[in-house]
């Protein structure tokens, strides 16, 4: 195999690498303002229509018909300082950027006992961002990540206090990548660029239990299923120098999305203050390699991965004052990224995360419920990595989320 074609092989390696990325900073957990505010700490209580991703357990306990919806503004600021190879610590800013991943529930009961729910949500996006000059451009420029799980939910009271939940998730996702090329041959004018688009599905399965063992005192658990999500698209390569032999056209890729659990306490402090700790588990160790299939000449690539099995410890309350809800929150989010596989596709460190925001009864039926969260990255320093590409990255994060209410 030729140099060129090592290059568009890796290049295509590096570019999807995004859709395993969500295997670490590109999952999301907040689909929905109440819980965001709260430090996203909610898996005891899930008293509203996100219960569907918190604890569907929570379902069986909410009395009326229901409609839950909104987004979360999401605006990530990073920079880089390197590459070390080059030695240099010159500072590169990424563009600005955001996202706004949405979230809808309608749920209800079925009969006394019996509860249903269906929910839609993005647990995995958002993307990054690289000047096309920058020092970095033949890694990555631009990266876009977009899933929807559609999730229908059942949720059945076992007893007054107790209930379980279980719940079933279409999976459906694009990505987007883009950078340069690096051209080994001389005499070809300026290096080309190339794209890939794929689009993908796949499935999962979620069960959750509640148990309120004191009218102050209630736990909860739930469990997500791993997600194997297979995609296909094509690469484009602009201009396509035929010198190159670049392998355009059909690529295909196998991704799994990794297995993840809440467990929570809720206590009643006082009859108007309740606090929750949460303590989340997530399998990242299912993203061990990445391997592609190029259709252009039969060729596959294959590329270790080896992330870890990480958690995220979360405490929140809310604090209500008639027709007002105050809430807060805190979460530490540990990171399954080495040293060594650190890149600007995913520049992901230990995460500290802030959260406030309230609610408001505007009517006996609708009700607004507002968050915002600051979420900063610990200082990372990427070192002795596999690509070559060392250096140091700063990042934090604003969100705001808001979500509407209406109980029929």
């Amino acid at each position: 195999m030729n140099l060129a074609r090592r290059i568009a092989l890796s290049f295509a390696m590096l570019g999807f690498m995004v859709a395993g990325a969500v295997a670490g900073g590109f999952q999301l957990n907040e689909h929905g303002a109440r819980a965001m505010a709260q430090g996203d700490a909610f898996a005891a209580r899930a008293t509203d229509g996100s219960a569907i991703y918190f604890n569907p357990a929570g379902l069986a306990f909410q009395d009326n018909i229901s409609l839950y919806a909104g987004a979360t503004v999401i605006i990530p600021t990073s920079s880089f300082y390197g590459p070390v190879q080059d030695n240099t610590n010159a500072r590169t800013q990424a563009p600005g950027q955001f996202f706004y991943p949405i979230n809808f529930y309608l749920t209800g009961p079925a009969t006394d006992a019996f509860h249903v729910g269906i929910g839609v949500y993005n647990p995995y996006g958002l993307g990054s961002k690289w000047p096309n000059d920058w020092s970095g451009r033949f890694l990555t420029t631009n990266v876009q990540l977009q899933t929807y799980f559609i999730t229908p939910t059942v949720s059945y009271k076992i007893l007054d206090n107790l209930s379980v939940g279980a719940g079933f998730s279409y999976v459906t996702g694009s990505v987007t990548v883009d950078r340069a090329v690096a051209i080994p041959v001389q005499g070809t004018g300026s290096d080309p660029r190339v794209s890939l688009d794929l689009t993908g599905h796949g499935y999962a399965w979620d069960i959750g239990a509640q148990y309120k063992i004191t009218p102050k005192l209630s736990v909860g658990a739930s469990y997500r299923s791993s997600a194997k999500i297979d995609a296909n698209g094509s690469a484009t390569f602009t201009p396509n120098y035929g010198v190159l032999n670049f392998p355009e056209g059909g690529v295909s890729t196998s991704i799994t999305l990794p297995a993840t659990a809440f467990a929570g306490v809720a206590y009643k402090v006082l009859a108007n203050l309740e606090i929750e700790a949460d303590y989340q588990f997530i399998g990242w160790s299912s993203y061990d390699k990445l391997e592609f299939d190029f259709n252009a000449d039969g060729s596959k690539s294959s590329q270790p991965k080896n992330y870890s099995d990480t958690y995220i410890l979360r405490i929140g309350g809310e604090y209500t004052m008639g027709d007002l809800h105050l809430r807060g929150g805190y979460y530490y989010d540990h990171t399954p990224v080495s040293s060594q596989y650190v890149d600007p596709i995913l520049p992901d460190a230990n995460r500290n995360g802030i959260t406030f925001g309230f609610g408001y009864n505007l009517t006996d039926q609708f009700s607004i419920d507002a968050s915002y969260m600051f979420l900063k990255f610990d200082e990372r320093q990427a070192i002795n990595t596999d690509l070559g590409f060392d250096g140091t990255y700063h990042t934090y994060v604003n969100l705001v989320g808001l979500d509407l209410a209406y109980t029929f």
